[in-house]
């Protein structure tokens, strides 16, 4: 399915995080333990299986607490709302909830230098909102209420490698991705009807 698991470090401290644990999570322990870091958080943008399945099993190796967002029915650790600051050694971690593909999608902002965006907004498209739990509603105002906010700068590291490149910029993404074109929000709710036929 393409999903990306990523892992942030403060180097200097040696703590890091697991965002979205799925497949090949020997990968993350053997980057863990080459490294000499400390998992303390697990992080997932949202509970659909594809980004919790590596959840208990990294847990278990690293006794790593699990961070979701308060609206999800699926095991945690620690529930979080907007604008909630996470701290991995000074790595500082805002919590943007953005609601539309699941009731408990959230963004991660990074040192207010790059966002993990989940399965909201990917490289030229966003995520689903034809799945139980989703919204286009929810997903119009999450991606021109909040994503579309964030600084130009900012680099867009998404859940799944589906687009042209893996990353991208909020910048680039308002200039090139369709979904992310002015309109109302009459027009993206008849827009995303038409996309999830």
């Amino acid at each position: 399915m393409d999903n990306f698991t990523y892992i942030l470090a403060d180097e200097d401290n040696g703590e890091a995080a697991v965002v979205d644990p799925s497949w090949d999570l020997e990968k993350i322990f053997d980057v863990v333990k080459k490294n000499g870091w400390k998992v303390k958080y697990i992080i997932n943008t949202h509970t659909h299986f594809d980004h919790i399945l590596g959840n208990q099993q990294v847990a278990a190796v690293t006794e790593a607490k699990i961070i979701q967002h308060k609206n999800s029915t699926q095991p945690n650790d620690i529930p979080v709302e907007d604008g909630q600051i996470i701290s991995i050694g000074k790595v500082m971690i805002r919590i943007i909830h953005t609601p539309g593909h699941s009731k408990d999608s959230m963004s991660l902002v990074v040192n207010n230098g790059l966002v993990f965006t989940g399965d909201t907004l990917f490289i030229g498209n966003c995520g689903r909102t034809d799945l139980p739990g989703s919204d286009a509603s929810e997903m119009y105002d999450s991606l021109f209420g909040k994503i579309a906010n964030l600084d130009d700068s900012m680099t867009v590291y998404p859940g799944h490698n589906y687009g042209s490149t893996q990353t991208s910029t909020i910048g680039r993404e308002k200039q090139t991705n369709y979904v992310l074109r002015a309109r109302s929000k009459g027009d993206f709710l008849r827009f995303m009807a038409s996309a999830d036929e």
